[in-house]
């Protein structure tokens, strides 16, 4: 399985996913109830070499999902509830991380975690639309041996 399959997987367990109906890679439409995850690379945050040339990487995959939901200006009762869906997914993104309860993605899974921040509202239509952003982070390490 892919690192971009596994971030997908635990995105879809969301208890709260089913209020999707569509959820894409790089691309969501201005229509509720969809989604997009969108890769935004991997970051190299340590590297640590032995004396015999075995090499220990921190890396940190980043990947943004945007949530397009119905969110009418001035509606207090939908922005809540947007808000709260994207508080609780944050939420179980870190219980999740906490658990280790997903596939692994580097080769020392007690050393792994997986962070949701900065969900927020990027974005209020005037088509009566709210596009809510999150940023999702899996820091994992990888071994390399000589």
């Amino acid at each position: 399985m892919t690192k971009l399959e596994k971030i997908r997987q635990i995105i879809q367990e969301f208890p709260g996913y089913d209020i999707l109906k569509e959820f894409r890679v790089d691309y969501t439409d201005q229509i509720p109830a969809n989604a997009g995850i969108f890769p935004a690379g991997l970051v190299e945050v340590e590297r640590r070499t032995d004396i015999l040339g075995n090499t220990e990487v921190t890396n940190r995959l980043n990947f943004a999902l945007y949530v397009v939901l119905n969110k009418a200006d001035g509606d207090d009762t939908l922005a809540t509830i947007n808000a709260d869906w994207i508080m609780e997914f944050s939420e179980y993104i870190q219980e999740r991380s906490v658990r280790k309860d997903y596939e692994p993605f580097g080769d020392i899974p007690a050393r792994e975690t997986i962070t949701a921040a900065d969900g927020h509202l990027y974005e209020a239509t005037d088509e009566g639309l709210g596009i809510y952003a999150v940023e999702i982070a899996v820091q994992y390490v990888r071994m390399f041996e000589v």
